[in-house]
């Protein structure tokens, strides 16, 4: 293992598999995951890009885009997971009251 680098978490299992991926900003994308680097750099195919902008407390706007090819920088990857996993965002806000 000394000529080789590896990263810090094993993505080939998820490869070719749905995956939903939050980034700074509040933008959350979701697609096939295609491929990957060792800085976590993901390339995702089918990607469904979605922007919350909160407008005041009781009003959010969803700018979406859909069929998307996307590459997702891994320094601005705050959350990865299965798309099957992940909790929705209005789900979240609910519970916490």
């Amino acid at each position: 293992m000394a000529g080789r680098k590896e990263t810090a978490l094993n993505l080939a299992k998820f490869v070719d598999k749905g995956v939903q991926v939050k980034l700074t900003g509040g933008r959350q994308v979701t697609g096939n995951l295609k491929g990957y680097d060792l800085l976590l750099n993901l390339v995702l195919d089918e990607a469904v890009e979605s922007e919350r902008c909160i407008v005041d407390r009781l009003n959010v706007v969803d700018h979406i885009k859909a069929n998307l090819p996307c590459l997702c920088n891994g320094s601005s990857i705050t959350l990865y997971t299965l798309a099957t996993q992940f909790l929705s965002y209005k789900f979240c806000c609910l519970s916490l009251g």
